[in-house]
């Protein structure tokens, strides 16, 4: 009997769900916060310095400078701006959407003092005496641009004015503008330009008045930007550069533009392949993808977070990985049918039994992710915000949302008799007399021996490692100036750049380098790296040289040696932490010989990636860190869905009393799990191809290093992994001397007892 009231359910909170998701997601779309890789703008990372000596470097000092700060990026009239303190000496400040990032980089770090003083040079006032926001661009009786100020006392301004009258003939009243700029830590010495005389107005009378204009030679625009820099205040300490990072406008439209282009190609590819493949159950699939990628840009927007371009990409390989949770459930009710159970015992059955599997696998993405956002910084960060929230939305929607919509068709009825659509044949169905379990079922893979061709796997992978070794210690690594240290400049041309024009433009701005590299379909993007680090000034001169020759402005980024180091020690800190967070998981949640094994197998992965790129001389920067810990936490999902199903059959084993037993469960696990790996690996590729493809050349190297890491993940799960498990209990049989017994517990908590 078909209940209509559940599929009126379904069709109801469908259209509901999808009605909010069409009135609200342009709205979204719009309040989302763009990177400066995005739409173009600057970061830069400033180390605090005492401003006079004893001056102490506090966590009050620092919220002060961010506060002084935040006053002068408002004068650039810049939305939203983001300033965040870093450790304990350090400020990082990002302007995206900022147009002239000369002028941004020069009115964060540069400080106006106003002096007004007496013809002997005695100081009567300063800044301090300004009232709160007291600058004004004005116009004088002559219709000049002037800069009017409100003094806090007019009293304290009469007495002045009378104290220069006392002094005729020499009653002038002098103002100065000292200019101190934040100091340029590539540089040996502070720049210091000289103060500039403003005017010097005779005092013929005492005046107690708390309004005063200062005139001078200013242009409109001159006499406003003194305004806002007396208005914004001191800065309370030195500001030294760090690193610094600059994206075109150009550049962040075309990024940006490619990326989603790439992203709906590949979302398009895996709706298709799920709906072929898996029938009505894919087309449930879709329905919960599109619902989990508008909810992760609902609380993307909720967080007010910064969509960065490895963020996308982030966002585009969570819709693979989503699927994967979604694949392990139906692979499981396409068991359940084929051994008799009828829709209903078979949907029940077969999400009860993946359960545990898919809580593994995320939860030890999970630990990738935290780690990367724990040390990544600026967009690395952002990547892992996205692929942590990608973890989160994939298991409520998959788990919760394909279940219960899933359920209501089930439960309606109407899929009674009708395993065509799961895609299960006829001819593939037992009877239930047959008492014919799920884990008895034959596969397409019956005819392979892993256990028996390990050796051949293991000594591929040897011969591998230690080609790519050799390559390693011959070749290097090519580190970025992420990792080293140096000016890194990006021309975006309207035309064909050649090495040696790009060579010759750099020289005529004094920056001598061969290492120079021309990509794009047209060969008009050029990427040279510099060792010395350019400063403010020499970046704002190159960026208005190149703009007229490109049109364009250049992308800039510096880091000088110390943040170099760091960076690279941080790298480091993160593969190990999330190995040893992997480790420590795998083993409480299955055993020590799961956990080795898997590790192992990351190794494996994360050094096919570094070898590749050693050999094809491609940039290792920040962003490579990001793919090789996003691929040990995919790679390491993949190896435990395999061990998930090792633990089932060994429970249903019981006892292993010789090698072949164990060789036998690991050979049944490997082939029941091997068309799952296949799909999952088929639908992640299908999003990372496309972001190669189509997607933005910034992140290139980037998705190059998923692809490898991808293949070489699953190649591992599948042909290192198991068959490593199976040496290590092979030789705790004989070390033993007896039989291995699993004792049946909880699902969830099942682990192996000797």
């Amino acid at each position: 009997m078909v209940k209509r009231s559940r599929l009126i359910a379904f069709f109801l909170v469908v259209i509901l769900i999808g009605s909010a998701m069409g009135f609200t997601t342009q709205n979204i779309l719009g309040n989302i916060k763009l990177g400066l890789d995005l739409q173009g703008g600057f970061e830069v990372l400033y180390e605090v310095k005492p401003a006079e000596k004893g001056q102490v470097i506090d966590r009050e000092m620092l919220v002060s400078t961010v506060e002084a700060l935040d006053r002068r990026v408002n004068v650039l009239g810049v939305s939203e701006p983001n300033i965040q303190i870093e450790g304990e000496d350090r400020i990082r400040v990002q302007l995206a959407g900022v147009t002239d990032q000369a002028k941004a980089r020069e009115i964060l770090s540069t400080e106006a003092k106003l002096s007004f003083r007496d013809a002997n040079d005695r100081v009567m006032m300063d800044g301090t005496d300004l009232a709160e926001n007291g600058a004004t661009q004005s116009f004088d009786e002559n219709n000049a641009p002037s800069v009017s100020i409100t003094l806090k006392s007019g009293e304290q301004f009469g007495k002045i004015t009378q104290e220069i009258l006392a002094m005729a003939p020499e009653n002038q009243l002098v103002i100065w503008l000292d200019y101190e700029e934040g100091v340029d830590s590539y540089k040996e010495e502070r720049m210091k330009p000289a103060p500039k005389f403003l005017s010097a107005p005779n005092v013929t009378q005492v005046l107690p008045t708390e309004t005063v204009q200062i005139t001078g030679n200013f242009t409109v625009e001159e006499a406003k930007e003194l305004a806002n820099l007396l208005n914004a205040g001191a800065l309370p300490v030195e500001l030294e550069e760090q690193y610094s990072t600059s994206v075109g406008a150009k550049f962040g439209e075309q990024a940006l533009n490619e990326t989603i282009i790439a992203g709906i190609l590949g979302i398009i590819a895996i709706f298709l392949f799920m709906i072929g493949y898996y029938r009505f159950p894919g087309f449930i699939a879709v329905v919960t993808l599109s619902i989990y990628i508008y909810l992760i840009l609902l609380v993307f927007d909720w967080m007010n977070g910064v969509l960065t371009l490895p963020g996308i990409a982030a966002l585009i390989l969570g819709v693979g990985m989503a699927v994967d949770a979604n694949i392990i459930t139906y692979e499981r009710i396409k068991e359940e049918l084929k051994v008799g159970r009828n829709i209903k015992a078979a949907f029940a059955a077969g999400s009860k039994n993946s359960l545990s599997t898919i809580l593994d696998a995320n939860f030890t993405t999970l630990i990738a992710a935290f780690v990367l956002f724990l040390y990544g910084t600026s967009s690395v960060k952002g990547f892992a915000t996205m692929l942590i929230l990608s973890v989160f939305m994939s298991f409520i929607t998959a788990v919760f949302g394909s279940r219960l919509f899933l359920a209501l068709w089930v439960n309606s009825g109407i899929l009674n008799n009708k395993p065509g659509w799961f895609g299960v044949k006829k001819n593939e169905i037992h009877h239930i007399s047959e008492n014919v379990e799920t884990l008895d079922l034959k596969t397409k893979f019956d005819r392979f021996d892993f256990i028996k061709s390990r050796k051949l796997f293991f000594t591929i992978s040897s011969v591998l490692l230690a080609a790519g070794l050799i390559v390693l210690v011959i070749f290097r690594l090519n580190l970025g100036i992420d990792f080293s240290s140096g000016t890194r400049i990006e021309v975006l041309s309207d035309q064909t750049v050649t090495a040696d024009k790009l060579k010759e433009n750099l020289a005529e701005s004094g920056i001598e380098t061969d290492d120079i590299v021309i990509s794009g379909e047209n060969n008009e993007i050029g990427v040279a790296r510099y060792k010395d680090v350019l400063s403010k000034d020499e970046i704002a001169d190159l960026k208005a040289e190149f703009k007229k020759l490109y049109g364009a402005e250049p992308n800039v980024s510096t880091v000088s040696p110390m943040i170099g180091k760091e960076l690279a020690e941080n790298a480091f800190i993160a593969v190990i932490l999330a190995s040893i967070g992997i480790v420590l998981y795998v083993t409480v949640r299955f055993e020590i010989r799961m956990a080795a094994p898997a590790v192992l197998a990351l190794v494996h992965d994360a050094f096919f990636i570094i070898a590749v790129f050693s050999l094809l001389r491609l940039e290792v920067d920040l962003t490579f860190i990001a793919a090789v810990l996003t691929i040990i936490g995919y790679s390491i999902n993949d190896t435990i869905v395999t061990f998930d199903r090792i633990r089932e059959n060994l429970r249903r084993k019981k006892k292993l009393k010789t090698p072949e037993d164990i060789s036998e469960v690991v050979n049944q696990s490997l082939r029941q799990t091997m068309g799952r790996s296949i799909n999952t690996i088929l639908t992640v590729v299908l999003t990372v191809v496309a972001l190669l493809i189509f997607g933005s050349q910034s992140i290139w190297n980037f998705s190059l290093a998923l692809l490898i890491g991808l293949i070489a993940g699953t190649y591992s799960s599948i042909f290192i992994a198991a068959q490593l498990y199976y040496v290590l209990k092979v030789k705790e049989l004989k070390k033993k001397g007896t039989i291995i017994t699993y004792k049946e517990k909880s699902k969830i908590s099942d682990e192996p007892q000797v």
